[in-house]
């Protein structure tokens, strides 16, 4: 029922708890669902608008304590998951907060760099760094099942990119963990990101087109047929400045190009369960022009062109039947892939020939079956269980210039492999206050024949109903790129091997204690100690190497690695949280934390990520506004401030000599840039008429114009080290109508 108006407009469900609420006015308001033996749902500040249904997906929890004329209230926790298994380090997010978190550009991995824990200093990059973590150590799941980085421009073996694929028309109330995941992710050493995609308007057809700097968007969903509760949700993007450079109206000298397409659908049947379909495909090229004015050119008189290929793709069918209530079984059949192609020339000055520099293909795709079986036994106990098998396929390819200026080749091989997953998980509320989650992860790669059990658990303590302590630990794991396991290495005597397929997999233990405070019905304080011990990390084997994969984001190495390096991760983070209510919220995050590593022969140095503080704030205010206060101005801000980037000081003296940048290897990441800082703000504004709406968005990054400082460089130009610089102020204008 919509409790917040006059009179309270309600509804009964059908048998397959089904509902619909007529003529709910425009604006945001409170819905209450309530059954007799479960909590009372609540859902605050949903927005109706004039254009668009409003669809709900609404989870009831059973009560412990069964009595016939007892009503027990709840509200929404943020910091909880979707997922009931999780304990700690999870919170869950909504395609609302994509849009609303100042400067996201609609991006969930952009807003998520707002949580605590989650850091990054690159404005370039959409990547996620966990707590220290390497990015690349990233699980990406999109509707259940696990999928290539979700991003444009990405890299091999990335997690981000420099724009998202997934369109905030597609996106589902879903999941992110920063640390202790349940028993059910496998293959991720960081962090977990499980996207959900929402489902259509199963009630009437609707549409959507969205223009802005990033891209142009159309979007239809509705139903197949009347009367049936099927739908159907489809999205298509393309750049926009790919649009005006195709049409003559722009003439750029670099070319950055993307577009994607992702749709969801939904077929339920009376007696077979809900059969469904989704997907998302995405194609990006980044390429320069030649320069016709050859004094423009660099020093050495030749000219570098180069063509950046980056292409994801991943499709699925679903499957999930009830049994009963409590009982429901899913099973999804996936085919995912992602495709990177790079090429360097050097152009002559003199006939604007080219000669080859750098040619690389990276082609994975991989086959899943995945099934998921939940069992809730009675308001104690509930068990999950299920299994994951991969076929992983690949081909790849590396060539170019060696140290010695000789066209070598890197990598070419092609093949496949298989992983295997299974787990078990058990939920147990052994009395009122107290619940254990409980579990076992199976891991197996057929690559390098390892196989690995990850014992986790949580247990949480619920003091009063404002307070609750928490306890997570968990073992975990995460493979590396294929490219990494298939390179050539460059034995002593000169010939090449495939010396790193044998590799284990990254391998880390989590502990993580958390304390929750509500402290009133909006505000929530949260505060997390963590520690975290990685071992088995690849690193150089060569005592002058510097290679480790935690200082990487994406790419392989030719280098012959071993699995000695370990790391350890530890800090504490605290949230403050005012849900939006009374039209304004405020989301304030401060994290210290250290990040160091030991690389074969037992030396210490800060890993790449270790920024060892940040703190952000960010809020927003609505004001309603017109003759019915039916439309809706918002202003919304965020402020960044944290440690810079970790970077390796540079040997000027010897780099004057060689006229190439040469490092102090043995003081890796000791150093750091200038602390990052900067502002971003957002205004909106909502018009709603008659069976459409009409919103505006103006979102500036960096408001003061801020140069933060990215890293250092040895500038041939100028025979000095040089700052290389980041973004300043950046404004991104977008449209959007719906009808």
């Amino acid at each position: 029922m919509v409790e917040d108006v006059q009179p309270i407009i309600g509804a009964t469900t059908d048998e397959n708890g089904n509902f619909s609420l007529e003529k709910v006015p425009v604006g945001r308001h409170k819905i209450v669902v309530r059954l007799l033996g479960y909590q009372e749902a609540i859902l605050n500040n949903v927005l109706v608008g004039s254009a668009k249904e409003v669809i709900l997906n609404i989870g009831l929890t059973e009560s412990r304590v069964q009595m016939n004329e007892v009503v027990v209230r709840a509200t929404g926790n943020k910091h909880k998951a979707n997922n009931e298994m999780a304990t700690v380090s999870a919170r869950s997010f909504s395609v609302d907060e994509t849009q609303r978190y100042a400067a996201s550009v609609d991006d969930p991995a952009r807003m998520a760099q707002a949580f605590a824990g989650v850091s990054s200093t690159d404005d370039v990059s959409n990547e996620i760094i966990v707590r220290g973590n390497s990015p690349r150590g990233l699980l990406w799941r999109l509707n259940g099942v696990e999928a290539p980085s979700p991003n444009h421009f990405s890299n091999d073996g990335a997690s981000g990119g420099g724009v998202s694929a997934l369109s905030n028309n597609m996106l589902d109330n879903s999941d992110f963990f920063t640390g202790a995941f349940p028993a059910e992710y496998g293959n991720a050493l960081s962090g977990v990101f499980d996207v959900k995609l929402r489902k259509g308007n199963n009630q009437q057809r609707e549409y959507a087109t969205q223009i802005g700097v990033l891209g142009t968007d159309l979007a239809a969903e509705g139903p197949f047929k009347k009367d049936y509760a099927g739908s159907y949700l489809i999205n298509y993007r393309y750049s926009t400045l790919g649009l005006l450079t195709a049409s003559g109206i722009l003439d750029l000298a670099d070319i950055n190009t993307y577009q994607d397409l992702a749709f969801n659908i939904n077929l339920p049947t009376n007696k077979l369960g809900t059969f469904s379909a989704f997907g998302l495909g995405g194609l990006s090229l980044s390429k320069n022009k030649i320069e016709k004015d050859t004094t423009l050119w660099e020093p050495k008189g030749l000219f570098n062109r180069y063509t950046f290929h980056s292409n994801l793709g991943i499709g699925g069918v679903g499957h999930q039947y009830f049994f009963n209530p409590g009982l429901y079984i899913k099973t999804a059949f996936s085919l995912s892939g992602q495709q990177i192609a790079f090429e360097r020339d050097s152009i002559s000055p003199i006939n604007f020939a080219a000669s080859q520099r750098n040619r690389e293909h990276f082609t994975n795709t991989a086959f899943r079956i995945s099934s998921l079986l939940n069992y809730k036994i009675n308001s104690l106990h509930t068990l999950r269980t299920g299994f994951i098998i991969s076929q992983l396929n690949y081909d790849l390819g590396s060539a170019g210039m060696n140290d010695s200026f000789v066209y070598q080749i890197f990598l070419s091989d092609q093949g496949k492999s298989y992983t295997y997953q299974a787990f078990a998980q058990w939920k147990y509320k052994f009395a009122e206050k107290w619940t254990l989650n409980t579990g076992t992860h199976f891991f197996a790669f057929s690559l390098n024949r390892q196989q690995l059990v990850e014992p986790r658990m949580g247990l949480q303590y619920q003091i009063s109903d404002r307070h609750s302590l928490s306890f997570g630990v968990g073992m975990h794991s995460r493979m590396e790129p294929m490219s990494l396991y298939n390179a050539n290495v460059v034995l002593p005597n000169g010939t090449l091997a495939k010396s790193n397929q044998n590799l284990g997999l990254s391998r880390a233990i989590h502990y993580v204690l958390g304390y929750d405070h509500l402290l009133h019905e909006h505000l929530r304080l949260k505060i997390e100690a963590y520690y975290q011990y990685l071992y088995n990390i690849p690193v150089s084997s060569d005592s002058l190497g510097t290679y480790t994969t935690l200082n990487e984001s994406g790419g392989f190495t030719s280098e012959q690695l071993l699995n000695k390096g370990t790391s350890t991760n530890k800090g504490i983070e605290l949230t403050l949280e005012k849900f939006f209510s009374n039209r304004y919220y405020f989301l304030l995050t401060s994290s210290i934390f250290d990040s160091k590593y030991t690389d074969a022969f037992d030396r210490e140095f800060n890993t790449r990520y270790n920024a060892n503080y940040r703190i952000t704030a960010l809020g927003g205010k609505e004001w309603q506004v017109g003759k019915n206060k039916q439309n809706i101005w918002s202003l919304n801000g965020k402020v960044i401030y944290a440690g810079g980037n970790r970077y390796t000081p540079i040997n000027l003296s010897q780099s004057l000599i060689e006229q190439q940048t040469v490092y102090y290897n043995q003081q890796l990441y000791q150093q750091q840039v200038p602390a990052y800082w900067r502002i971003d703000m957002t205004l909106n504004y909502r018009i709603n008429k008659n069976n459409k709406a009409h919103i505006w968005s103006l979102q500036i990054q960096n408001i003061t114009n801020r140069i933060n400082v990215f890293s250092y460089q040895f500038d041939k130009t100028k025979q000095a080290i040089t700052a290389v610089d980041q973004f300043g102020l950046l404004p991104v204008l977008k449209y959007r109508l719906e009808f």
